[in-house]
């Protein structure tokens, strides 16, 4: 089974990070959800992205990694949102990932590595009409990953939430939350194939 870090989007370690993370858990993964906010969760995520402006992102990310090193490099790394960021820097520059999925985020190439690494395969995920996924940049960097590797797959679903896929926020999805946690268990089964 699986070794997973799961990193949180920036309003924090809600119920519904730990509920992802216990989907996980009960199809037999190891999953560690580090609290990178320290106990701090924010119903809206203006609240969360000026709590993250006054503790600063670079902050955060150094953290995620720092908490990374405390484990065998031979994880899955997942991030939601403004965890994409610690998921994708660990997956393209940890020697030993299995993978990585990034939920609701993605950064261009060449953020951390012009390439990304052979045989690790990485799962995006992000609705069509989310304006932060779509209008940021997001969704262009997703689709130049996928196009680059054959380790990579782009999943777009039909909708505008941005955490689509928490069950503790407004804007949950069921139908898509189901549809993202389906695929991410798939690959979780490839990885421990392979």
């Amino acid at each position: 089974m699986a070794n997973i870090l799961l990193f949180h989007h920036a309003q924090g370690l809600t119920p519904g990070m730990d509920a992802f993370a216990g989907v996980l858990r009960d199809a037999g993964h190891t999953v560690t959800v580090p609290d990178l906010y320290n106990g701090q969760t924010f119903a809206e995520l203006a609240d969360g992205l000026n709590y993250l402006s006054e503790i600063g992102m670079d902050t955060v990310v150094e953290q995620s990694v720092a908490i990374a090193e405390r484990f065998p490099p031979e994880m899955v790394y997942v991030g939601f949102s403004l965890g994409v960021m610690a998921a994708q820097r660990l997956a393209q520059t940890r020697p030993g990932a299995r993978g990585a999925v990034l939920i609701s985020g993605c950064l261009p190439l060449g953020t951390y590595g012009d390439t990304w690494p052979a045989g690790v395969p990485v799962q995006i995920h992000g609705m069509d009409a989310d304006e932060e996924f779509v209008d940021s940049g997001d969704l262009d960097a997703a689709q130049n990953l996928a196009a680059s590797t054959d380790d990579a797959e782009l999943f777009l679903y039909p909708g505008a939430s941005h955490l689509f896929a928490d069950i503790s926020l407004a804007h949950y999805d069921p139908d898509q939350a189901f549809a993202l946690t389906r695929t991410v268990l798939q690959m979780l089964r490839r990885v421990d194939e392979g």
